[in-house]
């Protein structure tokens, strides 16, 4: 599947074709649409700039919430190391 933005929705953004890409990309890599690989594949990188572009916007690499801390307290406590 392809998808076509107009021109005017480009200049529109005051971005580049390639900026527009990776604006998306980081977009739906942060909201957990698509992992690194892809993210990084739409964004036309290789992976490991992806992740230095990640860090410099300050865009976690792993989400790690309340959820997954409790969940790994009970694991520990499951386990006696807690």
């Amino acid at each position: 599947m392809s998808v076509i933005i107009s021109d005017e929705i480009l200049q529109a953004s005051r971005l580049t074709p390639s900026e527009f890409r990776q604006e998306i990309a980081l977009h739906l890599f942060q909201t957990g649409h698509l992992t690194l690989g892809y993210a990084s594949q739409l964004a036309e990188m290789p992976p490991n700039t992806f992740r230095q572009l990640l860090k410099q916007r300050h865009i976690p690499l792993y989400s790690y919430d309340v959820e997954d801390f409790e969940l790994d307290l009970k694991n520990l406590r499951e386990l006696g190391r807690l």
